[in-house]
């Protein structure tokens, strides 16, 4: 697996619980042309990946059982269960975070604004995501995928999933287990 088979596989959460909340999704604008929020041209524009990129991590993750194609509708289905297990008790290990110099980005891990009330902190200083587009400062943290800001910022189910993944990677053992309950909400308990 790549890092950005992540990022894709969080995409497909994000896109089917904005399904089970009857919300037009953020990049359901291409139903206007028909095109399917899956189809891999819309999975390109709305994460930042190229096409060729995007498809080759869609064969990766099902040739890995991450993800399936929907009998009913041919789509990608995740294995929220699988994406779950491998977040919380390999991606640390296989992608690992670390603390950099501070710089102007975008609030992730317990700073970004869905989190930030979960946990009080004692420290000074924030984690973001390098981006010329930020407005906070803090201690950089490299995305998943360098395209990860972007994308964030046009889905925030995707920037609370991300934000989440980022906690588990940078977290210390109490952030971690807020981190993985929350993720387990949303990843489990459709």
């Amino acid at each position: 697996m790549k890092s950005q088979d992540v990022v894709v596989l969080l995409k497909l959460v994000s896109l089917q619980a904005q399904e089970e909340e009857k919300s037009e999704p953020e990049g359901f604008e291409s139903k206007i042309r028909g095109e399917s929020p899956y189809s891999v041209r819309n999975l390109e524009s709305r994460l930042g990946i190229s096409k060729t990129e995007v498809n080759a991590s869609l064969k990766r993750i099902f040739s890995t059982g991450m993800a399936i194609k929907d009998h009913k509708t041919g789509r990608p289905k995740t294995n929220r269960r699988s994406l779950y297990n491998f977040i919380v008790h390999g991606l640390k290990f296989v992608f690992p975070a670390a603390p950099g110099a501070m710089t102007r980005g975008i609030p992730t891990a317990f700073a970004a604004p869905m989190l930030k009330d979960l946990l009080l902190s004692g420290g000074n200083y924030i984690y973001v995501w390098p981006s010329a587009g930020g407005r906070d400062i803090g201690q950089s943290v490299q995305p998943l995928f360098k395209s990860v800001p972007e994308a964030a910022g046009k889905d925030a189910h995707l920037y609370e999933y991300l934000a989440l993944v980022d906690a588990i990677r940078l977290g210390n053992q109490r952030e971690m287990g807020l981190a993985k309950d929350r993720l387990s909400e949303k990843l489990l308990a459709k």
